[in-house]
């Protein structure tokens, strides 16, 4: 390379800046702290309810009182006592476990065991599931 002539360079300079800092980073303790050593100006602004839980609480009298005023009992409503002896007599029948009749409709043997004490919420897609796999009719006349 030696005598070939003056080596010249055709890149431009690339400059990378970091981005400026976004509305958190402002905020960040390490940010306010390194403009107090600037000398910069900061502004600080103590919200009405900054460190306090009144957003969440400032209604709750209100809510507290219709509550108080509500009389209506509500509950979910349970297996019929019918329909928790229905498929418990046609699974006997059919000499399968809690477990077994489970699988076949596909549901953990958990739903089985809350439907034959009466404590599941009826739901009518398991219901024919078990009605399909135990061969009879659960719900009253069609």
């Amino acid at each position: 390379m030696s005598g070939v002539g003056p080596i010249s360079q055709d890149w431009e300079p690339v400059v990378i800046r970091k981005k400026a800092p976004n509305a958190a980073a402002k905020k960040d303790e390490k940010a306010v702290n390194a403009a107090r050593r600037s000398g910069a100006e900061i502004e600080t602004i103590k919200k009405s309810t900054a460190g306090t839980n009144k957003a969440a609480s400032s209604s709750t009298s209100l809510n507290t009182r219709k509550l108080d005023e509500e009389t209506e009992n509500l509950a979910h409503e349970r297996v019929p006592t019918e329909l928790k002896k229905a498929i418990t007599q046609a699974r006997a029948e059919k000499k399968l476990t809690q477990a077994q009749l489970a699988q076949l409709i596909n549901e953990k043997p958990q739903v089985i065991q809350e439907y034959e004490s009466g404590k599941a919420i009826p739901n009518q897609q398991i219901i024919t599931k078990l009605e399909r796999a135990l061969g009879a009719k659960l719900r009253g006349k069609k």
